[in-house]
């Protein structure tokens, strides 16, 4: 079952029909998402492969006393109703922008619930973070804007050909959205998966880093190393004084040692900054 799958299994449980208002505002939020057919004139159509999402908007018609059937057209089922049985029944979606600013937040929460029962999705977040609802028309993008911001969640419109949308791609507002209209337990799995994706993230950052680290100190130790056996051919190394002939020794017993353990390894320990300083010196005198 896909993510989205499991969040509108949630939400058909949801149970929250007892209260009449809530159920006309979410299904008002049907009306606009994008799944909703009104070219026959005085029926309106939603068509869904859904099972979960055609039961909620089913109880939620019944609850009002709306004649509906649900039939099969292929992989998707189908409910008709006529127009004249609404009327009355539900706010008008023309009514939308004074809804917004004079509504409480439960009705908009149910709005917004209903709008993505209608025709949103969510991608398995294992993968990547995108959520998207695709809307009736131009008419009400704006609209929808307007009221996910009303109630915290920034999202972002998309228009294409015969396609209005909006959508969300940062894993914070996709869980806000979530606990927004009611989906609690997708919203704990939600963030479990995003806990663990940044967890990786944060492990993969660390060992790329120590990695590049212990790149580092072996590119600096070969080069070391060959400036100590150059002196060592040369003859010059007899010449070096104790503390740089110690830690020349050092290195060549210890050539993927980091810096602060070879200091911790001499008779007198010093630092990284003095290990340094004696290795530098070194190669200056190899190379000199």
């Amino acid at each position: 079952m896909s993510f989205s799958s499991k969040i509108k299994q949630e939400l058909n449980k949801t149970s929250n029909l007892a209260n009449k208002e809530i159920v006309k505002y979410e299904l008002l939020g049907y009306l606009v998402s994008g799944n909703i057919d009104e070219t026959t004139k005085n029926v309106i159509k939603f068509s869904t492969e859904s099972d979960y999402n055609i039961n909620r908007f089913s109880k939620l018609l019944a609850n009002l006393n709306i004649n509906h059937n649900i039939e099969m057209s292929g992989k998707n089922f189908v409910i008709k109703l006529k127009v004249k049985d609404m009327e009355g029944k539900i706010p008008y979606k023309e009514n939308l922008n004074q809804i917004i600013n004079e509504s409480k937040e439960e009705y908009l929460r149910a709005i917004v619930r209903g709008i993505f029962l209608g025709s949103g999705s969510i991608n398995n977040p294992e993968n990547k973070y995108h959520l998207e609802i695709v809307l009736n028309d131009e008419t009400y993008l704006e609209k929808v804007v307007e009221l996910l911001k009303k109630l915290g969640v920034n999202v972002k419109k998309m228009v294409t050909k015969n396609k209005y949308s909006v959508y969300i791609k940062e894993g914070e507002e996709i869980s806000k959205f979530l606990a927004l209209i009611g989906a609690n337990k997708a919203v704990m799995n939600f963030e479990d998966i995003r806990i663990q994706k940044e967890m990786r993230g944060k492990v993969n950052r660390l060992v790329n880093c120590e990695a590049a680290n212990l790149n580092k100190t072996i590119n600096a130790s070969v080069e070391q190393i060959a400036a100590i056996r150059k002196l060592q051919q040369s003859g010059k190394f007899n010449k070096l004084d104790d503390n740089l002939k110690e830690i020349a020794m050092l290195r060549l017993e210890n050539p993927d040692m980091s810096l602060v353990d070879l200091g911790k390894l001499l008779q007198q320990p010093v630092g990284k900054s003095g290990v340094n300083y004696r290795l530098k010196k070194i190669m200056e005198i190899a190379n000199g």
